[in-house]
């Protein structure tokens, strides 16, 4: 009985990340979720409060999958500017690959009051923490400054790729692809976090 339950929440959370990448959350109607996800309306409400329910669970859900992904391919390099670099590939492939949820990410979110306002972000928060903590290796290390200070630094590293991933996502054109746009981004960050090597 369980499994069933669980197997009627994942096909209305990935029915609504179609329909929020294709009609935008204030398009969308729970019918339309409904209908994708073959359920009856009446079944969302078993799962979910309402729609920005939905939107929150989502995120949560997709966010949970980034971030083990991420601490994955971190765990692969011990060099915290190798680390670095492979956090901007990692993130950039991801938004490549899952075009739908980058969406919903880079621009439904942010349009909904009550993520914005009401939503306490732990995921996300432990996502850029993974920023600061390398920030914080490579100081230990002694190949990143110690005036740096990790919380700026790993809301300015990430606000970057945050940008690339806005621009790929609301942009028809592509004029480079993301391991140029990775390793361009983790360049210019580097250049100025990192001890000139003498």
């Amino acid at each position: 009985m369980e499994k069933k339950k669980n197997d009627k929440h994942k096909r209305i959370i990935e029915a609504a990340t179609r329909i929020f990448a294709r009609k935008g959350f204030f398009q969308a109607k729970i019918s339309d979720i409904a209908r994708e996800a073959g359920v009856a309306d009446g079944t969302i409400y078993l799962y979910f409060d309402n729609k920005d329910d939905i939107l929150i669970s989502l995120f949560e859900e997709k966010m949970k999958a980034v971030l083990d992904n991420m601490i994955s391919s971190l765990a692969r390099e011990t060099d915290p500017v190798k680390k670095l670099q492979e956090f901007a590939l990692t993130h950039l492939r991801l938004i490549e690959e899952n075009k739908d949820v980058a969406e919903i990410i880079q621009v439904e979110l942010r349009q909904s009051s009550r993520f914005m306002k009401e939503y306490k972000n732990e995921r996300f928060a432990q996502y850029l923490d993974l920023i600061g903590d390398i920030v914080r290796e490579g100081q230990e290390r002694g190949v990143i400054k110690a005036s740096v200070v990790p919380g700026i630094a790993k809301r300015a590293f990430f606000g970057a790729l945050d940008e690339m991933s806005r621009f790929w996502v609301l942009s028809s054109r592509k004029e480079y692809d993301i391991r140029t746009a990775a390793q361009q981004i983790s360049s210019y960050f580097l250049a100025g976090i990192s001890v000139v090597q003498t």
